[in-house]
């Protein structure tokens, strides 16, 4: 028996896939597909998550381009450069230095672009009838579990 994927819910072998508490023997399965289920609040709350942090790392950036913008433009009218610079030469530093603390923050939305934005929905067809085997708001574990369904379909279906 191979095992293709396994976690707390879901286990694809040679022989059968469990999820849910149901039992596929992949002798029987005739079809496998997947389908967008309807979203979730949870999905919704990930997408709007997602927002908010892109906004909150963009708006740091966006301030300082106006702040030194607005500083060029004072030391012009003043004639007093050595200032500016001076103030200018503080913000390179303090962004080099806040630049390591992004990684937090950028892994956050790293991950939640890999749990996707929908519901994914895995589809099998059993002697005639369609059974839903496994609904996820979280991509990356349902494409590892689709894959891994195809796979022991096909193996199955070179042994026949």
């Amino acid at each position: 028996m191979t095992l293709y994927y396994r976690d707390d819910a879901v286990q694809v072998t040679s022989q059968a896939i469990h999820a849910g508490g149901q039992v596929v023997p992949l002798a029987d399965v005739t079809y496998v597909w997947h389908a967008r289920g309807t979203t979730t609040m949870a999905v919704r709350g990930r997408v709007l998550g997602r927002g908010v942090l892109v906004l909150l790392l963009s708006l740091p950036p966006l301030v300082a381009l106006v702040c030194v913008l607005s500083l060029a433009w004072a030391a012009q009218d003043r004639g007093d450069w050595k200032l500016a610079l001076i103030i200018l030469a503080a913000f390179v530093v303090m962004g080099l230095v806040l630049t390591p603390f992004l990684e937090v923050p950028l892994g956050w939305l790293d991950r939640s672009y890999e749990r996707g934005n929908r519901v994914h929905e895995l589809w099998v067809q059993v002697h005639g009838r369609e059974t839903m085997l496994v609904r996820t708001p979280d991509a990356l574990r349902f494409g590892q579990i689709y894959r891994a369904v195809q796979r022991a379909v096909e193996q199955q279906g070179d042994r026949r």
